[in-house]
């Protein structure tokens, strides 16, 4: 039952960023604002990254193969730009994660985990730390796509 409600919560949190999907074309993929160093291209495939990130990590799906490109590179490498090739990516996180949350018995959110990307914290808290990191690159990307070149 607890899966369920936070997966509501996760899901309302992320529509951030999923109600700006259906507006994007491919011409505004390689947009910036002014010297920023991520185009709205990067910051959908960073989001889906680390959604698959804390899939694997966090909620240790088995079997997932995850190539954080993002996060490698630690920067924009301006490859971002096949808009289908990054909306199918994007459904593919969200279905992998919605997957693994929805699988967590009730038990399972106050287990403990750690990370080296953030330490140590419970899988709710982990949670929030994910629903926050999209809403907080959605933000950006809305800035992009109304204002960038």
């Amino acid at each position: 039952m607890q899966a369920e409600n936070l997966l509501q919560l996760w899901t309302e949190g992320r529509t951030r960023f999923t109600n700006q999907l259906s507006s994007i074309t491919e011409a505004d993929l390689t947009k910036r604002l002014g010297d920023a160093p991520n185009s709205a291209g990067f910051l959908i495939r960073h989001i889906a990254d680390v959604e698959l990130l804390f899939t694997k990590n966090v909620f240790k799906a088995e079997g997932l193969q995850v190539h954080a490109k993002t996060v490698i590179a630690q920067k924009d490498t301006g490859e971002w730009t096949n808009l289908s090739e990054l909306l199918s990516y994007q459904q593919t996180a969200y279905e992998a994660l919605r997957a693994v949350l929805l699988n967590q018995p009730d038990s399972a959110w106050e287990e403990i985990i750690t990370t080296k990307e953030f330490g140590t914290k419970t899988k709710i808290e982990a949670l929030g730390r994910i629903t926050t990191h999209t809403a907080y690159h959605a933000g950006q990307l809305a800035i992009i796509l109304k204002y960038g070149k």
